[in-house]
Formats: structure tokens, C-alpha cells, sequence
């Protein structure tokens, strides 16, 4: 793709691009989020509204920058030199422009992104996804304060931070985002995963994965009504949801019901062997609306509840390779709501740049592109100011695509890893679980059904 067949913006709009991004969220569509939201200004200024919303974009690119800095990177390779804002000048834009075009370009963004039929995640017919939440920090400002209080203080002590509370419905293998919602940590897990459901975010045809939090009756009864299946793990604990075996099944699963939902029951044993030795785990319960064996084989199902696990990948590069474990900007709850926006909308287009980038490749599983390769090579692209928009046809690859496919991940293969708090970055403090063995082992796993001999048929 040459420069000579790149559109950029004129006069004042020539700063509002994404690099190559741009042609995954043009300017049209830009537009079409500030019209819907009510974010077009009156008149030209200096800042038009589109270049903001590219600015916060950029921003969520290279969260370590400051606005000057970033806006230094957008015109860098500008055939004119443009003038650097004052930064009270930037914040005026963005809350003239608010969070509710941000809001709008994420609902014209979001969604499961084209695969192949081999590359989509699909079980018994059906769209894999996967929900939970996480937390982010913010800053600690009078006003963040009142809308983000801060946890109640424990035995070490206050929180440091205030704490937005996010829910996400993400599509397993592509990771891509489905929907969101977030809002203050004070609010549960449930009631924003129960909003998110009814917003339509979940529909029949899909299954949703679900952690132990999830085991709920309400919960599941929303997943139900929306005509969704799903497959959540289960607690085992002493106030564990009551699930009396109501008919055995011959593959030793069992029916049971949550509230007014039948559901099957897969009671198994996980046993993984590393080098170390072996361990089991005998108390793995998974409830599941697939009431069939024969659709869905217990065995397969304890296997497809690992898939779970995408989402937490999915954090993992929203908190740790877009934010690198640093605290929003937002110093006030609009400027946190318009952040967090951004933050989804430009983790959602880079996912979307790296399935396009295998969408020709149906011999490769979309979860081997890397997150850090294709970040690294947008930041390059807006730096350049090149493939923001072809006249002719749009490039599915482009250099991003490039860069991701010669840098392919290995193969998915099994591997176990104790669950521990780490230091923050910078800090000096060693984690938490400081005794535990942080090494990552080559496992092997046996997996055995092994049912409630000890309940009674009916």
C-alpha cells in the first residue's frame, strides 16, 4: 500500500486519524457515533470533535503520555506543522465532546469479529463467550471519590486507589468484545452481568462460560429467560447452590434444578501431572443447560469450560499491555466514563485488525496472533501517519496483519500455574503468595466423570 493512495483529513481534521487503525474505524463512522450522541460542534475550531475522539483513541495507545505527547505522535509525520494545544485547551474539547460519542462509536464497534468456520469458537452449534468482571484503578480525586468511593477499609489498611468495577461479554478464540458495562465496585459482579444480559447483549445461539460467582440463581434464570445456554462452574462449598439429583443420566451426569431451570450436573475429577508430581482435583462441578449427553459429552464439556480462560487473557491485555498496570487519567466521572470508552473501543479494533489479519488463513487459530505485536505495530503506524485511508479497497492484512503473522505464537498446549496477587509495576513489594512456586509447568491432564454415587434415584 503506497502513500500516494492515503487519504488524510483536511485542514484542522488532518490530526484525527488512527494510523493504519483508521481504516477499522473510519472517519464516517466517527462521525456517525458524534451525530448520534449529539457530540458535532456548532462550528470549526481548532479541535474539532472528530480529531478529540481519535485523540482519546491514540491516548489509549500510549497510556504512559501524556495529551501534548500524544497529540506530538498523531502529527509527527503531517505534512505541516500544527501547533500543539494547550492542555486546557484538550480538556475542554473532551468534555465538550463527553463520553456519550464514545459510548455510541463502542455500539457501532462491538461484536463477535468474521472468522472462518475452523477459526470460530463454536460448541454443539453454538457461539462460545465467556463473562466476568475486573477492577480498574483510578485517581484518587474528591471528585472521582464521590462516584467511586473507595472500599472500606481491611486489616492493611485503606485502599489505595477508587475502583471501577467492569463487566465484559467477550467471544472465546477471537476475543473480541461482545458488549460492556462498568460503573462504580461498590454495584456487584451479578447486578451489571444481569444488566448487560437484558440489554440484549446475550442472545439464543450462544453459550456463555461463567466462573464459580456466576452459580446463582437469578443469574441463571436471566441466561434462561434470554433464550441463551451456558455451562458455569459450580461451588462446592457449604452454601453451595442445594442441586438434589433429580434423574440420572448414563453418562453419570445428573438433572437438577436452579430456581425454575432444569440443569445437568457433570461432577468430575481433574488430575494434572507435571514433573513435580500429580495433584487432583475431585470436586469439579459444572452446571449446564445442554441437557443431552449426546450433544454435549460430559467429557467435552469439562474440556470446552478451559475456553473460559480467554477472558482472562482478554483483561490481562487491557490492564497490563494497553494500560501497563497504570491508573486511568480521568480525573473526574465523565473523563473516567469517556477513558474507559476509549480504552474498550481501541482494544476492540486491534482485535479486530488481528482476526482480519488470519481471516485468509483458516489453518490459524486466532488466539496465536499476539496482542503485543499488534499494539506495538499500530503505535509505529500512527507515528508514520500511513494507511489511514485507501481510495480503492481496504487492506485486511496492511502492516499491522503483517507484523502479527510473523510473529505467530506457538500452538495452545497445557500448562499450570499457581494463582498469585502480583507487585505492582514498579513496586518494590514481592507478591503475595511469596512462598509459592511461580514457575510455569508442562502438565498433562486426565479427566474423569465421576457422578454422586451417593444421592439416591428417585
Amino acid at each position: 500500500m503506497s502513500d500516494s493512495v492515503i487519504c488524510r483529513a483536511p485542514g484542522v481534521f488532518a490530526v484525527g486519524h488512527l494510523g493504519e487503525l483508521t481504516q477499522v474505524v473510519p472517519f464516517d463512522l466517527v462521525d456517525e457515533a458524534l451525530a448520534e450522541a449529539g457530540g458535532l460542534q456548532r462550528r470549526v475550531r481548532r479541535l474539532p470533535s472528530r480529531v478529540v475522539v481519535y485523540l482519546l483513541l491514540a491516548g489509549a495507545l500510549f497510556t504512559s503520555m501524556g495529551w501534548a505527547q500524544v497529540w506530538a505522535r498523531l502529527t509527527a509525520s503531517l505534512p505541516a506543522s500544527l501547533p500543539v494545544p494547550a492542555g486546557s485547551s484538550i480538556t475542554a474539547a473532551m468534555r465538550r465532546v463527553g463520553p456519550a460519542p464514545l459510548k455510541a462509536l463502542f455500539d457501532l464497534l462491538k461484536g463477535p469479529a468474521a472468522v472462518t468456520a475452523s477459526q470460530v469458537t463454536r460448541f454443539a452449534g453454538r457461539l462460545v463467550v465467556a463473562i466476568d468482571g475486573t477492577q480498574i484503578p483510578l485517581p484518587d480525586t474528591p471528585a472521582n471519590l464521590r462516584v467511586f468511593p473507595k472500599a472500606t477499609a481491611g486489616p492493611n489498611g485503606p485502599a489505595g486507589y477508587p475502583m471501577l468495577r467492569l463487566v465484559g461479554l467477550v467471544a472465546c478464540g477471537t476475543r473480541t468484545l461482545l458488549d460492556a458495562v462498568f460503573g462504580s465496585d461498590l454495584t456487584g459482579e451479578l447486578t451489571y452481568a444481569q444488566d448487560l444480559l437484558k440489554a440484549g447483549a446475550l442472545r439464543p445461539g450462544m453459550l456463555l462460560l461463567g466462573d464459580r460467582n456466576f452459580s446463582a440463581t437469578g443469574f441463571v434464570t436471566t441466561v434462561a429467560d434470554v433464550g441463551a445456554d451456558f455451562l458455569i462452574r459450580a461451588k462446592t462449598h457449604s452454601t453451595a447452590l442445594k442441586l438434589p439429583a433429580l434423574r440420572r443420566l448414563p453418562d453419570q451426569t445428573f438433572l437438577s434444578r436452579i430456581g425454575e431451570v432444569t440443569v445437568r450436573v457433570v461432577e468430575a475429577a481433574i488430575t494434572v501431572t507435571t514433573a513435580e508430581g500429580a495433584v487432583t482435583n475431585a470436586g469439579y462441578r459444572l452446571v449446564t443447560s445442554l441437557l443431552d449427553p449426546d450433544e454435549a459429552p460430559a467429557i467435552a464439556l469439562v474440556r470446552l469450560y478451559h475456553e473460559r480462560w480467554e477472558i482472562e487473557t482478554s483483561y490481562c491485555e487491557l490492564k497490563s499491555t494497553l494500560l501497563s498496570g497504570r491508573v486511568l487519567r480521568g480525573r473526574h466521572p465523565a473523563a473516567v466514563a469517556q477513558e474507559t470508552w476509549a480504552l474498550l473501543i481501541t482494544y476492540q479494533v486491534l482485535r479486530t485488525a488481528m482476526t482480519d489479519a488470519v481471516l485468509h488463513r483458516p489453518d490459524i487459530d486466532p488466539d496465536r496472533t499476539s496482542f503485543t505485536i499488534a499494539l506495538n505495530a499500530a503505535r509505529d503506524q500512527i507515528i508514520k501517519a500511513t494507511s489511514i485511508i485507501n481510495d480503492t479497497h481496504i487492506d485486511l492484512v496492511g502492516r499491522i496483519g503483517i507484523a502479527v503473522l510473523n510473529a505467530l505464537l506457538p500452538a495452545r498446549r497445557d500448562r499450570t500455574r499457581p494463582r498469585v496477587k502480583k507487585r505492582a509495576i514498579n513496586s518494590k513489594y514481592r507478591a503475595v503468595g511469596r512462598d509459592l512456586d511461580h514457575r510455569t509447568h508442562k502438565t498433562t491432564i486426565q479427566i474423569a466423570v465421576t457422578g454422586l454415587p451417593n444421592h439416591p434415584d428417585p
